[in-house]
């Protein structure tokens, strides 16, 4: 794949319309920028990041318009934060929308969202009919990009198009806070572009999280979406031995190996058609009539191993 490096926003807006990847830029770092309603774009975020974890993504948007679709209510305070401090380096974590895909989200039902204040961003955004999830730009474990060389730089090959739109005038990544109903308080996830204390001359104080929503670094999180059943990962065969007697659930790469609920992720094999389709899958067997539910080791390359590292940690959380 040619990487471009340009200033076209109609032909930015163009890819993303066509499900591609473009890099852009805000006033924090570069971001990987997808239509956040289309998963099989978002994939593609992942896959060029090289991303271990199904870690979830900041939804991007033009303004408290677009939040009727992206999120599902607004907690106490929220706008009032949109209205001091959007656009800006300050990302809000909510309940999540309907038309937000599980991947975005890492299976959560919150979903981080934040008004960029850079002006080709926001021209973008505001030309397209989607919001956009953006990471940043830049492979699992590099240095965050704050000019567009840098972008061409780490992923050179895997975007069409890098959005320049000069150097980022922050430098560092937005600060994430959420509403916390069981502590009855807004909570820091993570300290950024916006200071704390700015922040809490608005809402008063911030308190600590108790749980991890996004992680500072991917891989670190401890409250992907779990089932209520027990999941187990491994030979599905001798598992489905073990548990004899039970209501057995499957999740399969290419079969279901003939349990009573089998969920096929890729009957052809493709490894981004079932990292699509895995949560989903997981959601149907916890809701549904099984009793456990097994899994087996899908190839431990590219988004398998993110399938792998998600069925662990839905394993780990009943053991």
């Amino acid at each position: 794949m040619r990487t471009e490096i340009g200033t076209d926003l109609l032909l930015a807006a163009d890819l993303l319309r066509r499900g591609d990847l473009v890099a852009i830029p805000t006033e924090t770092v570069y971001g990987l920028a997808a239509n956040a309603y289309d998963g099989s774009a978002v994939l593609k975020i992942f896959e060029a990041k090289q991303r271990p974890a199904f870690d979830p993504l900041i939804v991007h948007v033009h303004g408290k318009g677009q939040l009727g679709e992206v999120a599902a209510a607004l907690p106490p305070g929220a706008e009032v934060l949109m209205d001091r401090f959007w656009p800006g380096p300050l990302t809000l974590v909510m309940p999540k929308g309907g038309r937000v895909p599980d991947l975005v989200t890492s299976g959560l039902d919150t979903v981080a969202v934040r008004m960029p204040a850079h002006p080709v961003a926001l021209a973008l955004l505001r030309s397209l009919e989607f919001p956009l999830a953006a990471p940043s730009a830049n492979p699992f474990g590099y240095v965050s990009p704050t000019t567009a060389r840098h972008v061409a730089d780490q992923l050179g090959g895997k975007v069409p198009y890098i959005l320049d739109g000069g150097a980022c005038t922050v430098g560092v990544e937005s600060t994430i806070i959420g509403w916390e109903a069981d502590q009855d308080a807004w909570v820091l996830y993570r300290p950024g572009g916006t200071p704390v204390e700015a922040v809490e001359t608005v809402i008063g104080q911030v308190a600590p999280a108790r749980k991890r929503v996004l992680p500072a670094a991917p891989g670190t999180m401890e409250s992907h979406y779990a089932p209520r059943k027990s999941v187990h990962i491994g030979d599905v065969a001798a598992l489905m031995r073990e548990h004899a007697g039970k209501r057995i659930g499957v999740i399969g790469f290419r079969t279901g190996h003939g349990a009573e609920f089998g969920e096929v992720l890729s009957p052809g094999g493709e490894l981004p058609e079932a990292a699509r389709n895995l949560f989903a899958a997981m959601r149907r067997l916890d809701a549904g009539e099984a009793e456990v539910i097994l899994a087996e080791v899908f190839p431990n390359q590219g988004l398998g191993a993110a399938i792998n590292d998600r069925l662990r940690r839905a394993a780990a959380k009943r053991t």
